[in-house]
This record gives C-alpha cells, sequence and structure tokens, in this order.
C-alpha cells in the first residue's frame, strides 16, 4: 500500500511539473518579440500573414469582377471592409501580403498608363493616398503622387522604377502642401530632371536647393496661371488660398486642360474650429467654372459643403488608409463619420455621383 501510494505521488508531482513547464513555454511563445508586430508572439504574426493574405485575395478577386462604376453594389462595399480590416492593424505594411496587393494594383496602374490613350473625356487613376493621376485627351497630370514610404515600409514603397515608369506617363506634378504623405522629395526630383513641370506652396521645401526648380504660382482666389508644356500645351491653372488649420498652407488646384475638361483637387484642405476663412471662396467656384472633377479629401470636416461650392459632375475622394497615421486615424472606407464627426454619409446620399477607387483603379469620365 506504502509502494502505490509512493508511486502515485510521484506520479502526481511529475505530472505538476510537466504541467508548470507546459504553462511556462505556452506563456513564454505569447509574451511577444514576434516580427513584424513585438508584441505578439511569431504564430500570432504568422496567423496575421495568413489572415491577410486570403482577405487580400478575396479583396482581388472581387475587384476584378467589380470594377468601380457609378452606382457599386455592395460586393464592392464587402472588399473595401475587408481592406479596412486588413491596413487597420498596426504592422500591415510590414506584411508581405500587404505589400504584394499595393504592388500588384499600382502594377495595374502603370500598364494602364503605358498603354491607355484617351480620346474624350477623361481618365482618373488613384495611386495611394490622396495621390491621383488624371489623363486627358491633351495631357496627364499628378496630384499629390507619392510612393507610400510613410507608412514607414521600404518594401511596402513603390520602387524607384515603379515611379519612374510612372513620372514618365505624366506632364507635370501638383503638391498641395508640405506633409511628407503628399510631398516626397524624390518624387518631385524625378519630374524635374525630365524637364516637367512641379508646383507647390512655397512652405514645400524652402531651405532645399529644389526650391529654385519648383513653381510656386501666387494662390488667390481666380487669379488664372498659365502653365506651359512641352508640345506648346498650356494649361489654365488656379491656386486657391487654401489651408490645413491655421498653420499650413494648402494649394487646391484648379485645372483646365487644353481640351476643356475641368478638374479640382483639394489636398489637406481644412476648414476647423474658429479658423472658416476658405469657404469664402470655396462656396463661390461653382459661380465662375463648370468643373468636372474634384478630388476632395474624405476626412475634411464638411465634405458635403465642399462639394456643394464646387458643384462637379464626378466626386472621387481621397485619403483613405494612409498607414503613417496611427491606427485610429487611418480614414477607414466605411468612413467612421459618427466618431470624427463628417459629413461624408450625407455626401453619399446625395445628388453627386461618388465613388470611392482604391489604389491602383481608375475611372472613366465622359462630360
Amino acid at each position: 500500500m506504502k509502494t502505490i501510494i509512493f508511486y502515485l505521488t510521484m506520479l502526481c508531482v511529475v505530472s505538476f511539473a510537466l504541467a508548470n513547464k507546459a504553462e511556462s513555454q505556452n506563456m513564454k511563445a505569447n509574451t511577444g518579440g514576434g516580427s513584424p508586430d513585438p508584441q505578439l508572439s511569431q504564430k500570432d504574426n504568422d496567423y496575421l500573414d495568413r489572415q491577410s493574405a486570403v482577405f487580400l485575395d478575396s479583396v482581388q478577386a472581387i475587384l476584378a469582377k467589380y470594377p468601380p462604376v457609378l452606382k457599386e453594389g455592395k460586393e464592392r462595399g464587402y472588399a473595401k471592409l475587408l481592406l479596412d480590416a486588413v491596413f487597420h492593424e498596426k504592422f500591415a505594411a510590414f506584411r508581405k501580403s500587404a505589400q504584394d496587393f499595393y504592388h500588384a494594383q499600382n502594377g495595374k496602374l502603370i500598364q494602364e498608363l503605358e498603354g491607355l490613350k484617351v480620346s474624350s473625356g477623361a481618365r482618373v487613376w488613384k495611386v495611394y493616398d490622396m495621390g491621383f493621376i488624371v489623363r486627358t485627351s491633351s495631357v496627364t497630370m499628378a496630384f499629390d503622387l507619392v510612393s507610400g514610404i510613410t507608412s514607414g515600409s521600404k518594401e511596402f514603397a513603390l520602387s524607384a522604377g515603379e515611379l519612374v515608369r510612372i513620372v514618365k506617363q505624366c506632364d507635370l506634378l501638383f503638391i498641395s502642401h508640405k506633409h511628407a504623405d503628399h510631398a516626397e522629395k524624390a518624387v518631385a526630383e524625378l519630374f524635374l530632371q525630365a524637364g516637367k513641370p512641379v508646383i507647390s506652396p512655397a512652405q514645400v521645401w524652402p531651405q532645399d536647393s529644389i526650391f529654385s526648380r519648383i513653381l510656386h504660382p501666387k494662390p488667390i482666389a481666380e487669379k488664372v496661371h498659365q502653365i506651359k508644356l512641352a508640345g506648346n500645351r498650356t494649361l489654365e491653372v488656379i491656386c486657391y488660398p487654401g489651408h490645413q488649420g491655421k498653420s499650413i498652407d494648402n494649394n487646391v488646384s484648379l485645372v483646365t486642360t487644353p481640351d476643356g475638361i475641368t478638374v479640382a483637387h483639394t489636398g489637406d484642405e481644412l476648414n476647423e474650429g474658429d479658423f472658416m476663412i476658405d469657404y469664402d471662396w470655396m462656396d463661390q467656384v461653382a459661380k465662375h467654372h463648370k468643373v468636372d472633377i474634384l478630388m476632395p479629401n474624405a476626412w475634411t470636416m464638411d465634405i458635403l459643403r465642399v462639394t456643394k461650392g464646387f458643384n462637379p459632375k464626378l466626386v472621387l475622394p481621397g485619403h483613405e488608409l494612409e498607414l503613417g497615421h496611427t491606427v485610429w486615424d487611418r480614414l477607414p472606407y466605411w468612413g467612421d463619420d459618427a466618431y470624427l464627426e463628417l459629413t461624408y454619409k450625407q455626401l453619399k446620399a446625395s445628388k453627386y455621383p461618388v465613388v470611392a477607387l482604391i489604389w491602383g483603379e481608375s475611372i472613366k469620365y465622359i462630360p
């Protein structure tokens, strides 16, 4: 009997020791130190990698079947929700599936740019953040073109080779303001080296040697600037004196092409709090111009009022999923309007046609 009790006691001791060892190993496996998120274990990170890949495969399948249209169905809405889920993880830009998705989308954009001619109207591509490319029969314009390096991941950002191919297809670059997710010096340098104009506010790189090579039209409401391009082409440009709050000068560019298409890009225009002076000119734009396409930042405080001021035929919002922002401040496609106090939902329910493009996508505009 004593022998049996002894063996049972030893069995309990060994089992307890093994259980403690297993629990210790399990705790150790979940204490962090994995990559790319050091607060998670490697197994946790690996799971998020697999989930990201599955979600983004689904997104690509949906987008291939349901391209951008004026009245999009629920399928594209589901794709955008999956994008929100993937890219609202702090380290999303460091996950290979996310990098592959971004490069694949912009790879399609580059192929389209290199092969597509526009005979009438305009074709508009979304690159990243507030980056848009607009092509008409007479000109191809880039607005706030950046690589995505503000995500913090070199592997996520467009490569030098990809940027060279994009710049080769464009005639000039507009930069709205000095923030790095809108103004990237390496991109501007590519335009200048190719003899193509770059237009920006004077706050962009004022202490750098590149400054003297950039055009700085005076931002005055309704003052028309003539921008000369190669091939004896001329653009009519108005740089409205916009702002992002009180301290950041932000050009709101209104451009009329030689073939008569007028587009407006707002950069990070923001009337906020007691600083509302930009509405003085913004509410009047449509009285002076017939605007075809408006590209506003979707997070601006009253996007519906901004849109009414321009009264465009097509609205293409931007600035969704800027990965350089903290998670809560990466504007999701679902809007987060209540928290951010936006009027985006009201805009989408209004008379204005609104199409939210995803990186690399394009849409045809017919006047």
